[in-house]
């Protein structure tokens, strides 16, 4: 582990509460040794085995300064976790999740917190997929982005991630969740001609096909593919 960013971290230890103040040089000092972390950890090539070193090492040295660390975030407000869920390094995203001191809930600066992200993945593997139903466990799965008031269960919907629909659903997703044109994850699978996902919102989530958004009444007429419309029909029927 490097020396200056271990030093970094004795600094900020003993000067916690002097963070707060940018024209102190020796905080900008020190916050700038730290942000090698963001190289470590939060980069698409990064090595889960140097962030366990740099996390055990931290967590040995200065214990009280990993929980900032973990959640310090550059100047798109994105963190170590944002990053590594982005990238799908989801050994990296497990070992952050492990150190128990995470903010999930954090925003970036688009208003995306880690769960939204991750409803965005093509995850492959089962193991790969525990770490998302770890993350999900942790924060609000019913979190919206800003103004838009999109949901992840709204990403994972309009991106067609199958497996996500599930997991959030599973992990209590709201199926009838608004955004603010109204309109709700069974809308948006309906105009994209998502049937396996229309068919999970119906079967699994029960979700009100009554609800009506900003443009057209209901949700169940948004559909234009022929084959939406009878596999719709059979559902009501």
């Amino acid at each position: 582990v490097d020396k200056d960013f271990i030093e970094a971290c004795y600094f900020l230890r003993d000067h916690m509460d002097k963070v707060s103040e940018p024209d102190d040089e020796m905080v900008i000092f020190n916050l700038t040794s730290l942000y090698q972390w963001f190289h470590i950890s939060a980069e698409e090539g990064a090595c889960a085995d140097t962030v366990a070193v740099y996390l055990n090492e931290v967590n040995s040295q200065t214990p009280t300064v990993l929980q900032f660390l973990v959640n310090m975030a550059d100047d798109n407000r994105n963190t170590a976790l944002h990053y590594s869920m982005s990238h799908c390094n989801f050994s990296i995203v497990k070992l952050l999740l492990d150190t128990g001191l995470c903010d999930v809930d954090l925003r970036n600066k688009s208003g995306y917190t880690a769960i939204m992200l991750a409803s965005l993945t093509a995850v492959e593997s089962p193991g790969d997929m525990k770490v998302v139903q770890q993350l999900m466990e942790l924060g609000d799965v019913n979190a919206c982005v800003g103004q838009v008031g999109q949901t992840a269960l709204h990403l994972a919907v309009r991106h067609g991630r199958v497996p996500m629909v599930r997991l959030l659903l599973e992990q209590g997703a709201d199926p009838d969740a608004q955004d603010h044109k109204g309109t709700t994850p069974l809308i948006s699978a309906c105009d994209r001609g998502r049937v396996s996902i229309v068919r999970i919102l119906l079967e699994e989530a029960n979700c009100d096909v009554n609800l009506k958004d900003k443009v057209i009444s209901c949700g169940l007429f948004r559909q234009h593919p022929i084959k939406m419309c009878k596999d719709l029909n059979n559902f009501i029927q």
